[in-house]
């Protein structure tokens, strides 16, 4: 940890080695900004899982990538964060795994399922939005293909694409909606079964 200039505390991925390790709260920092999010509730974690599993299975059957369930994302000192579900093309994975088992650089395809819920309603009120807007530029700058945010209350999913060099808003789809790909050729689900 150090300070700024302007008296700001700026975390380092060394600083999050301190932390104890818990099962109930997550540390991410964006930008040297530490965010700490508690454990999902169970529908977060159901969509997640559900969005996991068809990404898994398309990917074994096509082998063009592989799925990861809450990885380790290091771009670097101030900007670590844990997505829900990312997705590698395969020829990329080998060369962004560090010896630590966390990915290094941009995941192709990243999946962020909102915590919208009784314990978090406040949380998310006071700093969800800012998150989701934090991690969206943070996304954007490091390449990141394709962005979903996933909201499990609503069952819908917004989904960003590169475009420009950067993400942009291409569509919010309904449980009704399909979803389908230009990244992932040939995947296509109803969005009713992520939920």
């Amino acid at each position: 940890m150090t300070q700024t200039t302007s008296n700001q505390i700026r975390w380092t991925s060394a600083d999050l080695e301190l932390f104890p390790d818990s099962e109930w709260k997550h540390y991410e920092i964006v930008d040297g900004e530490l965010f700490v999010t508690r454990a999902p509730h169970l529908g977060h974690q159901d969509s997640g899982g559900r969005i996991y599993a068809r990404l898994f299975f398309w990917s074994e059957e096509t082998n063009l990538g592989k799925p990861f369930f809450a990885p380790g994302v290091v771009f670097s000192d101030v900007d670590d964060v844990i997505p829900d579900v990312v997705w590698v093309k395969q020829e990329r994975l080998a060369g962004i795994v560090d010896e630590s088992g966390h990915l290094t650089a941009a995941p192709d395809l990243v999946v962020e399922v909102l915590s919208l819920g009784s314990q978090n309603e406040r949380r998310d009120a006071e700093g969800g939005l800012r998150l989701r807007e934090v991690k969206l530029r943070l996304y954007s700058l490091k390449g990141v293909l394709e962005y979903w945010i996933v909201n499990w209350r609503l069952q819908q999913i917004e989904v960003y694409r590169r475009d420009a060099g950067q993400l942009r808003l291409v569509g919010t789809l309904r449980s009704e909606d399909e979803l389908t790909s230009p990244l992932l050729p040939g995947f296509c689900c109803q969005i009713a079964r992520f939920f």
